[in-house]
């Protein structure tokens, strides 16, 4: 048995992540994303993820497609499930916090648009 007493912090433009359960079927996490802050446009080949909305608000915009993108308005206590090839992004309409569970494919990222310049990588 492991015993972790702390979850692994991602810094990232936006906010941070906390890793608390990384195995090798699951990754649970948790987003801070400061308010105006997004994430990148970005979809997974493999990747699948669910999210729940901890606290705050933010706009979720979501499609198949970059023509078919709409936006959605995610309170507390929403839930979104991810599919591999959705495109997706995260905008924070106040500070807000999200519970993220995915499988454990995290360099599984493909960024289309990014505002810190991270479009193309898999970088944090």
């Amino acid at each position: 048995m492991t015993v972790n007493l702390r979850a692994r912090v991602v810094d990232k433009p936006w906010g941070h992540e906390e890793v608390f359960a990384e195995t090798p079927n699951y990754v649970g996490k948790i987003l801070f994303i400061r308010k105006g802050e997004a994430l990148s446009l970005q979809y997974h080949e493999v990747k699948e993820e669910t999210l729940r909305v901890l606290d705050g608000e933010l706009e979720l915009v979501v499609g198949r497609d970059p023509q078919s993108l709409k936006i959605h308005l995610l309170e507390r206590g929403a839930v979104f499930h991810v599919t591999p090839g959705t495109l997706h992004r995260m905008i924070a309409v106040s500070d807000c916090s999200l519970l993220e569970v995915s499988t454990n494919h995290l360099d599984d990222v493909v960024r289309l648009e990014d505002r810190y310049g991270r479009q193309g990588t898999s970088a944090p």
